[in-house]
């Protein structure tokens, strides 16, 4: 997202988890509000995003969704660690921050596919 305003929100919302280390249902509004910078720049994904996660905090009370990863390769399934939670949070986050990189774009699709689950 591009708008001063929305790169502010974003930076402010990644503050406030890091500082708190916890993933918090006062992260809702804030997520609804980002959202509309996401539908006014017509950037789908991010709005569909910004949606799913303000959703997803509201029913769990955090974000237990693990940071999209490459699939592991053969023999070591086992070590494969899911982070969740503020790390996860702060990692979907930036990848808003940066949508326009078509990397970053992809994994924001695989949050969604695993947050709409």
């Amino acid at each position: 997202m591009e708008h001063k305003k929305a790169q502010q929100k974003i930076e402010d919302i990644i503050s406030d988890v890091e500082n708190k280390n916890a993933v918090s249902q006062s992260l809702i509004e804030q997520l609804k509000d980002l959202r509309t910078y996401a539908v006014e720049a017509k950037q789908p994904v991010v709005a569909k995003a910004l949606r799913l996660a303000s959703e997803h905090i509201e029913e769990n009370e955090s974000f237990i969704i693990p940071i999209p990863t490459d699939e592991p390769l053969e023999g070591e399934e086992d070590d494969v660690q899911l982070i969740t939670g503020v790390e996860s949070f702060v990692y979907f986050m930036n990848l808003i921050k940066n949508s326009k990189n078509k990397i970053n774009l992809e994994e924001l699709r695989e949050y969604n596919r695993l947050m709409d689950l």
